[in-house]
């Protein structure tokens, strides 16, 4: 990526894993908190990393970076998560320039989620890239490409059906309790989280189940109150946890921590009770699934259920694919301009110092010279020149190196290849 003019490093590099060869325990000890991405910016900055944008969902933790080798991102990843470098390359991806482009790409569309058209990651990406530009590690060529991907996906949703009808794991955990759980709007549901898992699911348990015993808690009690004033839901304190799980025939796990938050000490139904746990790394204890008359089900699981929605929604991939491909050609196109928007910006500095000479010799040699109509003038006739030139280097069927070098020559130019 040298030759574009973005960074100091050779290549762009997507690292990675994902729900396709790591399941939940392996995903969890890669899985990065707000704090550990902040840390993971900061040491990249201190490590020469010019160029750096971090995700990490439910069901992927990726690294989307400039440098010089894939193993400086594959380490800052390692140094701040529970994972090793032996563990990931058992289950690890990297693509390079091209075809890292091109995963990105897929990723924000929602063809590569984990449920087909689940486009919760676009939120998540724009954050992603708020929070490198707050390092400084978000340079043109990411924002470009961000927007990119953000234009492709809106038009996935206004030009085909791929997100057509309510599909992702907060409406699959809600259409499991309705297909498991007999009269599900006289039983007792118990949320534990509200981040945004928590907060769609939250929504999706109202309009489906018609349910009005729901009980939300939260580690932050504020933030629970905020969604419950929305729904007139009850809110408890955490305090309050074993003995509202103890009431409950339904509990949703959505936190965020990095530890199991349920153990098996806190659970001891006297009835059935049904635990759907929504968070990587997960948060529910293994041997809760030990208990009687408990049933344990993770994302990943309510992730491989297929419906009609699903089905329906593969019927559009090639028409989301077009789109991306025109939406990425685009995005090739503005970067093959960075190629020669150097020599492009000398030459411009060449006729502004050429303008000025003749304008100093003009104004010395005529009374009457109006040097600021002049100036006028003389920059219109720069910012035609330089376009012009712009145009024909843009062209399919012309030798944009040779020619770059024919005008560096003409113009004796002295190009900042910064």
């Amino acid at each position: 990526m040298k030759d574009y003019h973005i960074s100091k490093h050779n290549s762009f590099y997507t690292i990675g894993l994902n729900y396709k060869k790591a399941d939940a325990v392996v995903r969890g000890k890669f899985s990065l908190s707000e704090t550990a991405i902040d840390n993971l910016l900061a040491q990249a900055v201190l490590n020469d990393i010019d160029g750096l944008l971090v995700t990490s969902t439910c069901n992927r933790t990726e690294l989307h970076g400039f440098a010089q080798h894939p193993f400086q991102l594959i380490k800052l990843l390692c140094d701040n998560t529970r994972g090793t470098v032996e563990e990931f390359q058992k289950v690890a991806y990297v693509y390079k320039n091209k075809e890292a482009i091109s995963h990105l790409f897929r990723v924000g569309t929602g063809l590569d989620s984990q449920i087909l058209g689940d486009f919760e990651i676009i939120s998540q990406l724009k954050q992603s890239f708020y929070r490198s530009k707050k390092h400084g590690l978000a340079n043109p060529f990411l924002e470009r490409l961000c927007n990119a991907v953000l234009r492709a996906s809106k038009r996935i949703k206004n030009e085909t059906e791929l997100s057509s009808g309510a599909t992702s794991v907060a409406f699959a955990s809600v259409q499991y309790i309705l297909k498991n759980v007999p009269n599900i709007s006289d039983k007792n549901i118990l949320l534990f989280g509200t981040g945004k898992i928590g907060r769609n699911t939250c929504e999706n348990l109202i309009k489906h189940t018609k349910n009005s015993h729901i009980t939300l808690i939260n580690r932050t009690k504020g933030r629970a109150e905020k969604v419950a004033g929305k729904f007139n839901l009850v809110v408890k304190d955490y305090g309050d946890l074993q003995t509202e799980i103890r009431k409950t025939d339904v509990l949703i796990v959505a936190t965020s921590a990095q530890a199991p938050t349920i153990s098996k000490e806190l659970v001891y139904p006297k009835k059935p009770l049904l635990i759907l746990d929504l968070s990587i790394p997960k948060n529910v204890s293994e041997d809760v699934s030990e208990l009687e008359n408990v049933t344990s089900i993770h994302l990943d699981h309510l992730s491989q259920m297929t419906d009609e929605t699903l089905e329906r929604r593969k019927q559009y991939i090639p028409e989301a694919e077009t789109i991306i491909d025109e939406s990425k050609d685009d995005f090739i196109k503005w970067l093959e301009t960075r190629k020669f928007a150097p020599v492009i910006k000398a030459l411009k500095k060449k006729l502004n110092t050429i303008k000025e000479e003749e304008l100093d010799f003009q104004s010395k040699k005529t009374s009457e010279f109006d040097p600021e109509h002049a100036d006028i003038i003389s920059d219109r006739i720069i910012q035609k020149i330089t376009k012009q030139f712009a145009n024909h280097l843009k062209e399919t069927d012309i030798d944009a190196d040779t020619s770059l070098a024919l005008i560096q020559r003409v113009f004796q130019l002295e190009v900042d290849s910064k």
